[in-house]
Formats: C-alpha cells, sequence, structure tokens
C-alpha cells in the first residue's frame, strides 16, 4: 500500500481560531433533483440527515437545505422546470463524497435504510475504503473512511470531550465556591431594640469581591460593615474571604478601641495579599441607648444618612483604603440617630451601573429611590433599590450590587 498521503485527511474543526486569514467554509452545494419532496425524504429517511431550512420564497419557489448531523455543509435541493437548461443537469452528479470514521457501520445501516449500494466497502488507494451509491434520480455518491481521518476525528472527539469536562469541572468548582462565599455573608441577625437593618448581595458572577456583615458586638452595640475588593471574579473572592477572617478574628477589639481594631484588620490584609490588592471599606457601630453611630470610611462611597425632616448627609471618607500601607490610621467619625432616620451604604455595583447610553445610576437617583421609600421597612427599601438599578440597565450586570439600610426605630 502506498505511504502516500491524501489530502482529504487534513480534515479541521469547522470554527478556526486563527484570524490572519478571513473565515473559509463551503455553507452549500447544489444537487438538481426532479421531486423536492421525494428527495428530501431519501436525505432524512435514508441517510439521517437534518433539514436546516425548508422555506417558500413567492418568487423562487420552494427552498430546501439538507446536512449531514455535524452541519458543516448543506446540499441545496433543487427541482428546476424541465423546460430549463438546468434541468439537464438532474441525476448528473457525480463528484459529492461523504466522508466516515466507520464505513462498516455506516454502510449497515444505510442499507437498512434502503439505500441502495453498488458494492460492498473495499480497499482503494491511499489507505481508503469506499463504497457508492445513488440517489433517487441518478446522483452518485462516494463513502469513504481513512485510517488518518479516521485519527484524526477521534483525536478531535477527545479534545472535546476533554474541554467539556473541564468546564463541567469549572462549573462546579464555581457552584462550590459560590456556595463557600454565601456562607462568609452574615447567617444571622443580631438584635437591636432601636435599629432595623436589612442587606443583600447580588454578585454579577459566580463570586465576587463585595463584602458586608453584621457583627453582635455586645452589650447593645450592633455592627454595620461592607466592602469592597479591588477587581472581579475568583481572585477578588479569595481576598474578600482574607478580608472577612482578618475582620472577625479582630473584631473582639472594636468596641472599645475601634482605631486599634481598624489599624489591625489593616496591617493582616496588608500582610496576607499581593502589593497593589486593596479593599474599600466602612465600618459603622450603633450603640441602642444612646443611639450614636460611630464609623470609619476607608476610601469606600460616601455612606447616605437621610434625616426624618428630609436633609441628606454625606458619611465621607475618614481614610484611605485598606491593604496598600503599613503605615496606616484612620479617624472615627460620630453621628446621633433619630427615630426614622435611615443609613445607606453600597458598593459602586449601585451607582455605577449604567444604561445602554453608558449613562450611570448615580448617586442622585440612589437618594431619589431612598425618599421614595422612606416609609417602608429596610428590607422593602433594599429590594425597591435594586429594582430601580435593574431598571436603570435591565442588561447584564456589570458588578456586585451591595446594599444595607438600616432605619432608627
Amino acid at each position: 500500500m502506498s505511504e502516500a498521503r491524501s489530502p482529504i485527511w487534513n480534515i479541521r474543526p469547522a470554527t478556526r481560531l486563527d484570524r490572519k486569514q478571513p473565515y473559509l467554509l463551503l455553507q452549500q452545494v447544489a444537487l438538481f433533483v426532479r421531486d423536492q419532496e421525494r428527495s428530501l425524504r431519501f436525505f432524512v429517511d435514508c441517510l439521517g440527515f437534518n433539514v436546516p431550512l425548508d422555506y417558500d420564497v413567492p418568487e423562487f419557489g420552494r427552498f430546501v437545505l439538507v446536512a449531514p448531523p455535524d452541519g458543516t455543509a448543506r446540499i441545496y435541493l433543487v427541482a428546476p422546470k424541465p423546460d430549463s437548461e438546468e434541468y439537464a443537469l438532474v441525476g448528473k452528479a457525480r463528484l459529492m463524497v461523504f466522508l466516515t470514521d466507520n464505513i462498516e457501520a455506516k454502510y449497515r445501516e444505510w442499507k437498512e435504510r434502503g439505500v441502495h449500494f453498488d458494492r460492498a466497502p473495499e480497499r482503494g488507494p491511499f489507505g481508503s475504503v469506499n463504497t457508492s451509491f445513488e440517489d433517487l434520480d441518478g446522483n452518485r455518491f462516494a463513502l469513504i473512511e481513512f485510517d488518518e481521518a479516521s485519527r484524526l476525528v477521534e483525536e478531535q472527539r477527545q479534545r472535546v470531550e476533554e474541554m467539556l469536562e473541564a468546564e463541567r469541572r469549572a462549573a462546579q468548582e464555581q457552584e462550590i465556591a459560590r456556595q463557600v462565599q454565601a456562607r462568609l455573608f452574615p447567617q444571622r441577625m443580631p438584635s437591636s431594640e432601636t435599629l432595623e437593618y436589612a442587606g443583600t448581595c447580588f454578585q454579577a458572577r459566580h463570586v465576587g469581591g463585595d463584602y458586608y456583615d453584621f457583627l453582635d458586638l455586645g452589650r447593645g452595640r450592633l455592627g454595620l460593615v461592607i466592602g469592597d475588593i479591588a477587581g472581579k471574579g475568583m481572585a477578588a473572592a479569595l481576598l474578600m474571604a482574607n478580608l472577612q477572617a482578618n475582620f472577625r478574628s479582630q473584631c473582639a477589639i472594636a468596641t472599645d478601641e475601634p482605631k486599634r481594631f481598624l489599624r489591625s484588620v489593616n496591617q493582616l490584609f496588608y500582610e496576607n495579599t499581593a502589593d497593589g490588592d486593596y479593599a474599600t471599606f466602612f465600618y459603622a457601630e450603633y450603640e441602642d441607648a444612646t443611639k450614636k453611630l460611630r464609623y470609619a470610611n476607608c476610601g469606600h462611597l460616601a455612606a447616605i444618612l437621610k434625616r426624618t425632616d428630609g436633609t441628606v448627609e454625606k458619611l465621607s471618607a475618614t481614610a484611605t483604603v485598606l491593604g496598600l500601607f503599613t503605615d496606616w490610621d484612620c479617624e472615627i467619625g460620630e453621628k446621633e440617630l433619630k427615630s426614622g432616620d435611615m443609613l445607606v451604604l453600597y458598593t459602586d455595583g449601585v451607582t455605577e451601573s449604567f444604561n445602554e447610553t453608558r449613562e450611570e445610576f448615580g448617586e442622585g437617583r440612589l437618594i431619589e429611590t431612598i425618599r421614595r421609600n422612606t416609609g417602608h421597612s429596610p428590607k422593602d427599601c433594599v429590594t425597591a433599590i435594586v429594582e430601580e438599578v435593574r431598571r436603570h440597565n435591565p442588561r447584564e450586570q456589570q458588578d456586585d450590587i451591595t446594599l444595607i439600610v438600616a432605619r432608627c426605630r
């Protein structure tokens, strides 16, 4: 047997990743037949082909395409009028070749379906095995197998199977990561006699870098925490878990010495992350007995404090972000809340969500939404804000949307 290789062995997937050359694919070939419906039934019932298109065009008539299962090439079944030049081409096709990786199996399948072959598969040049058959109009087709082609087909199948398995494992790992991260968010709501509160986080991906928490600090004190890790996806989620662990491990000293507590959190975050990793962070401590709120805004968006008289105060930054500097300090702000005052903490996924014209939701819309929902519970207010953001941008979410709303009873 000759060692020469046939060019037909050089099969490749339909879509190439190479963009150096323009994409080119054989879309369809014309096959002239006497009766479209009869030929359609031959290709579908006998050969097991699909029908990608069967459509009546008023000015041209019926347009029928059939395709093998892989769909990479299509055959246009043309039924010319008897008085046309094309009618003489019916039954004259001779060079249409179907390639398979198992000619014996395909030969038996098609023969059982009623296809009439000229002969059983036999050896040919270049290590091939081939046979031929005709359709109902006499158009001739070849069915051929090459050892090398079969090997390449199997390799391609294995690559696709490996890719699908890798995607399955990645999806499974992402789901596990999502479940693990969900456990990092508050699992219980510490009681407070004079503060009603709620929070949520809608992640743009399976996992994200936003963080919020509610902490029982003892002696009638409640901690409200929101943070935003620089970055997105799995890397941000890991940093978020690191920050949460640092925060919770140090919160025992938060009530008495909030500045020392935050310095400790910053130092641990700085030591356990790479250069350039950082987080914006807002920490608030509320005391039931005095209704006082002490807070530190570490490079985060200004919290919104809407008073019962309609005025709005912004709790702006009192320190730089966490994690960039080892020599770090902060100032502690203080506000006294009155019955009906509403505090809103949020991440940039709320205000920077943009619509199709690239217009951001913005702080103004957020404040107006808060005003319209002043009389509602914090939980209902959270829901209303999220709905407004999504109404502004109904497309795919670009960033995590995280909120805390608290109202003084």
